[in-house]
């Protein structure tokens, strides 16, 4: 997944919406209107953020 969210195009910088539309821009449409799939959505979306405010985090403590 972390591949994922380095394809987003996104800056660390970026608020948490950011990284959200991004991260949807990549799902299938398909993926976007079965209501079966909403865990699998709210785990992907989860998982971007997770690597964002890893990456965050990262830069602060290198003052990059």
């Amino acid at each position: 997944m972390y591949a994922t969210y380095l394809r987003l195009g996104i800056t660390v910088w970026d608020g948490n919406r950011a990284v959200i539309r991004a991260a949807r821009l990549k799902l299938a449409r398909s993926a976007l209107r079965n209501p079966a799939s909403l865990e699998a959505r709210k785990r992907f979306y989860r998982d971007m953020l997770g690597h964002h405010a890893d990456a965050q985090r990262r830069v602060m403590q290198f003052r990059l």
